[in-house]
């Protein structure tokens, strides 16, 4: 039989509760979550405003600024089908997951930048490894200007070639062509405003 315990009876001093000790295993896993360390900036606050920032995108573009925030189905099939039916477009595809500590860090980042260069590049997400609800969650609290495909199994983002560990950021030029793929973390917003500069708007593609 289950023992009931008063809620005012006291707790001996120095333990937690086992809702304390979940809190800070969650907190944990946010932190550390991913391949490295998210100190520094984090997801939330103030977002741009997407509708004024993207105003007059070309329909393609449009179309995804119109799935803001949608989680996708359809695995590697509807991922690739995506890619090509945004020809003539440079793409940025980014691989995340809501429990990912250095993913949750970039976000702020990829925010704006997808509000600045929205109307001439196509931005995507893969959820990978998540839970919808949860990746559902914190789109709630750090919206973008673009939908995520989700990945429970990982599938989309193996097709990109990562090799475990999140974050990974895919860049496409606009014939569709995989060019460059940085896997892990940027540490400087500046390092990854350079890379969508050289790699989608200049068109640089180090395949091949």
């Amino acid at each position: 039989m289950t023992r009931r315990v008063d809620r005012e009876t006291p707790r001996p001093p120095g333990r937690r509760s086992p809702g304390a000790w979940l809190e800070a295993l969650v907190l944990a896993a946010l932190v550390l979550g991913g391949c490295g360390s998210s100190s520094g900036q984090d997801y939330g606050g103030e977002h741009p405003d997407y509708g004024k920032a993207l105003a007059g995108s070309p329909p393609p573009l449009a179309a995804l600024h119109k799935q803001a925030d949608q989680l996708l189905d359809g695995g590697v099939d509807a991922y690739e089908q995506r890619i090509e039916a945004l020809a003539g477009f440079p793409i940025v595809t980014n691989v995340w997951a809501s429990w990912c500590g250095p993913c949750r860090y970039e976000f702020p980042t990829l925010q704006k930048l997808s509000a600045r260069y929205g109307k001439r590049v196509a931005f995507l997400g893969v959820n990978s490894k998540d839970a919808d609800d949860a990746a559902a969650t914190f789109l709630r609290e750090a919206p973008l200007s673009y939908p995520s495909y989700t990945d429970p199994d990982g599938k989309i983002a193996a097709s990109l070639g990562t090799v475990g560990g999140l974050p990974d950021t895919a860049f496409y030029n606009s014939n569709g062509e995989l060019c460059h793929l940085k896997q892990g973390q940027y540490a400087e917003q500046s390092e990854l405003e350079a890379d969508v500069r050289r790699f989608a708007l200049q068109g640089e593609c180090e395949s091949g």
